[in-house]
């Protein structure tokens, strides 16, 4: 397909359901099919600085009436950050009528560093961690974390992707030029109500289940499509929802090879016809476009939306026809190393059932004053995580872990790899290393994923010394 027959040609994208509501038939009457865009680019390798600023915007999503919104150093959402290993001098400023944060999801860094809640960055105020980048290549991300406020702030816009690279990306056969053949895709659902305008209004239930919206954005943009080389294309997926939990497949049953979880890459690549990919969670994964006409990115087989279109430009240069044999090291085993081992309750009450709250882990709500445990740094320990009603995602901050089982079976392949994140759907176990301090002024987080249940106090604090 030519460049110029690329946005007549491509196909709409599908309405879905979900969360209790559709999409508004309105808003899609409306729309034409744009080409996706990628979030800007900061490139920190060769100065070692990095500044961000919390910014109000006004948005329009779907051609109607604009929304206030918010984003890092733009209106929604945040450019991608590429940076690498060394020192990082950072500022984040805050130009918003509300405290915000950074917190640097996925990252092996100092609780000092690691922007949760105890480092709220007030009005007219600038943050200026300085930060010593020490870590494997991944695809991680940024986000406010403000207790009780995270999930309006996400939900805003306050959310960006970081690329942490060695620089090596060609020696191991991956595509590596951004926004041709490496593609960042941030996947969040919104809610719009018949003017096409954003609007997050929970109700109980969406607390008591997380938010849904009605409509997709990726990368902040609704109804576009994804242009492509004829040939083999990275995707990096970022879960950036509050709440749901997508299983990917393409419509045309081609196959996802998995490259990268949560914390780097794996040995080999693994082929899939799904990715399961849980609110915080993020994948890398190889498609071979070749010949393809215009596949969409789906979710959920049983009541089947689509998440994005696809289509070829034959302008764009294929730069890699095959996939790698190798990607990275053998991964590193922990089991034998752990001298400790934990249990993790993720908590809904009945009281959460009648509007009281209820949302807690090991049957304590989160308080920002009481720290809940100590771990030994440089130890290794074995966490079971057992979750309640509902499938948690769980998060531990300034950490890696691999995962030894789910519900007694192996880790699925999506956890094969160093994960930050994942879904516990009954009982999860891990095999976690602390390897970064964390003191009782700025301790690390563990908490579930949906944002509005971390806000209601699924959350628990530790130190790490």
């Amino acid at each position: 397909m030519k460049r110029r027959d690329f946005l007549t040609s491509a196909a709409a994208a599908l309405v879905v359901s979900g969360g209790g509501s559709t999409w508004p038939r309105a808003a899609l009457a409306a729309e034409t099919p744009r080409r996706l865009q990628m979030p800007p680019l900061i490139d920190t390798r060769a100065s070692g600085k990095l500044a961000l600023v919390a910014q109000a915007g006004n948005s329009n999503f779907l051609g109607g009436k604009s929304v206030q919104t918010a984003g890092y150093s733009q209106g929604y959402l945040g450019p991608t950050v590429i940076m690498q290993n060394g020192e990082l001098a950072t500022g984040v400023g805050n130009t918003l009528g509300e405290p915000v944060s950074v917190h640097w999801h996925g990252m092996k860094i100092s609780g000092d560093n690691d922007g949760g809640p105890h480092q709220p960055v007030l009005p007219g105020e600038v943050w200026k961690p300085d930060m010593l980048i020490n870590q494997a290549p991944a695809t991680i991300w940024y986000h406010s974390h403000i207790h009780e406020r995270t999930a309006q702030q996400v939900y805003n816009g306050l959310a960006g992707v970081i690329h942490v690279t060695d620089g090596r990306d060609d020696d191991r056969g991956l595509p590596s030029a951004y926004g041709i053949d490496d593609l960042t895709l941030v996947l969040q659902d919104r809610s719009f109500d018949s003017n096409g305008r954003m609007v997050y209004e929970p109700s109980m239930m969406d607390r008591m289940h997380g938010f849904h919206g009605n409509r997709m954005l990726v990368n902040g943009q609704s109804g576009t499509v994804a242009a492509v080389p004829s040939g083999v294309v990275r995707l990096r997926l970022l879960n950036g929802s509050n709440a749901r939990i997508y299983s990917l497949f393409f419509n045309d049953e081609r196959p996802m090879h998995l490259v990268a979880t949560d914390g780097g890459f794996l040995p080999q690549p693994i082929a899939l016809d799904m990715l399961q990919l849980a609110p915080g969670e993020r994948a890398e994964i190889l498609v071979d476009f070749a010949g393809a006409g215009t596949p969409v990115l789906m979710s959920d087989p049983g009541q089947a939306y689509g998440i994005l279109d696809f289509a070829i430009d034959e302008t764009l240069p294929a730069r890699i026809t095959s996939l790698p044999d190798k990607i990275g090291d053998p991964l590193e085993e922990l089991t034998g190393l752990d001298t400790k081992t934990r249990t993790i309750s993720l908590d809904m009450g009945m009281g959460m059932m009648m509007g009281s709250g209820g949302f807690a882990i090991n049957g304590q709500p989160f308080d920002m004053d009481r720290i809940d445990f100590n771990v030994a740094l440089g130890s290794v320990e074995r966490w079971i995580i057992r979750s309640s009603m509902v499938a948690h995602p769980f998060h531990v901050h300034g950490v890696q872990f691999r995962v030894l089982s789910e519900n007694g079976a192996p880790p699925r392949p999506e956890n094969s790899g160093w994960k930050d994140t994942v879904l516990v759907p009954g009982e999860t176990e891990i095999l976690a290393r602390f390897e970064h301090p964390a003191s009782k002024k700025n301790p690390f987080m563990l908490h579930c994923h949906i944002l509005e249940h971390e806000d209601a106090g699924m959350m628990a604090q530790f130190t790490v010394s």
